[in-house]
């Protein structure tokens, strides 16, 4: 429940400033924060749940403000941010199944290298995103279409 709140919370209290590189910037803060590896031993998981807290806490809301204090100069910048954000829930609905496929696919070939990975890893990640597209086209904006035809 705390991401909904804090966002909740961030919407009403700060004012988005304007930043040049938004995009970027988050793209990197992003990436940063979910390629860390697992920090702490067996008998350190406290650091590791440390790490995730101040993640949640405070790394996610600074990103989530810093792209709402985006500034888009181009076309492409535009069409780029709204697809992505059209599919974000979509995306966030399919991707779990998809993501037990490569690991099944991992687990049933052992020692699988990077080299042998990678295109496996590529196709799950363009097949979510092709799957969480046809859902928001084929059934999301349908259904809210239709359902903001019944409620008006």
């Amino acid at each position: 429940m705390y991401p909904f709140f804090a966002g909740l919370l961030l919407s009403r209290i700060a004012t988005p400033t304007r930043l040049k590189y938004a995009f970027l910037g988050c793209s990197l803060l992003v990436a940063l924060v979910l390629y860390m590896p697992r920090i702490g031993g067996a008998g350190h998981v406290w650091l590791n749940g440390l790490y995730e807290a101040v993640c949640i806490i405070l790394v996610f809301p600074l990103i989530v403000y810093l792209g709402a204090s985006g500034v888009l100069h181009t076309q492409i910048e535009r069409r780029l941010c709204k697809f992505l954000g059209d599919i974000s829930y979509p995306l966030y609905l399919v991707h779990y199944p998809l993501v037990y496929f490569y690991v099944a696919w991992v687990s049933n070939h052992k020692g699988v290298t990077l080299v042998q990975a990678w295109p496996y890893a590529l196709l799950i990640l363009l097949g979510g995103i092709m799957l969480a597209y046809a859902s928001l086209k084929w059934y999301d904006e349908p259904v809210r279409k239709w359902l903001r035809i019944k409620l008006e």
